[in-house]
């Protein structure tokens, strides 16, 4: 997927763009502080698109809220479009353009039906992401089998690097907040959680079984 280059932190504007949606996910925001904490939270959607936009993006993802979503009741499968800002802070956001409005639903998508593993159809809300936890996911699996599914999600992360100072490193992470029985899921390699003078500690995944635990293996 072709990315935009940005001259600096602050080449941020106003765009049109337009699309047929690919997929919906969880927009969220992960607070990791070495190994013992990993913070979730979930603040709207990212929606994944194939068209065209001002910048010249023919794939391009579009953040939006909670609200708009509930609004709109977009899925996978329609035509719309919009505006939008590209982003402030490229490093920080995951999503292409986010301050999303002006929407316009071109041709509503008629025929999808819901399905598991992907799953697709009425996106779950934020609330019930958040009660069900989420767990590590392979990078690969959210690029492929996982890309078009509801409880996939590629977060922006921000770690504590030095917790005086003040000092944050950022990056994004896929995860998956579906049934722990899914067939698709990866977990991927242990993810490495830098720290000032201590070189990196790892995520092994016990976090994962920690934010689930209340979820049986189907749910």
């Amino acid at each position: 997927m072709k990315k935009i280059r940005y001259a600096d932190d602050n080449d941020c504007r106003k765009i049109n763009w337009q699309g047929i949606i690919q997929s919906i996910q969880p927009r969220t925001r992960v607070w990791r502080y070495l190994v013992d904490n990993r913070t979730h939270y979930y603040i709207g959607y990212n929606i994944f698109l194939l068209g065209k936009s001002d910048v010249d993006l023919t794939e391009f993802s579009v953040a939006i809220s909670e609200k708009q979503q509930q609004k709109y009741n977009f899925q996978i499968g329609d035509s719309i479009k919009g505006t939008a800002w590209t982003k402030m802070y490229p490093k920080r956001e995951f999503a292409d353009f986010y301050r999303a409005g002006s929407f316009r639903i071109l041709e509503r998508n008629h025929r999808l039906i819901e399905s598991t593993a992907p799953w697709i159809g009425v996106v779950p809300t934020m609330d019930v992401l958040d009660e069900r936890g989420g767990r590590m996911l392979s990078k690969s699996r959210w690029k492929r089998k996982c890309f078009p599914c509801y409880y996939a999600s590629m977060a922006n992360v921000e770690i504590i690097w030095d917790f005086d100072k003040d000092i944050k490193r950022y990056r994004f992470e896929s995860f998956c907040y579906g049934p722990k029985s899914c067939k698709y899921f990866d977990p991927g390699p242990a993810r490495s959680v830098p720290y000032k003078g201590m070189g990196s500690v790892l995520d092994t995944g016990w976090l994962d079984k920690m934010y689930t635990r209340s979820r049986d293996e189907d749910e």
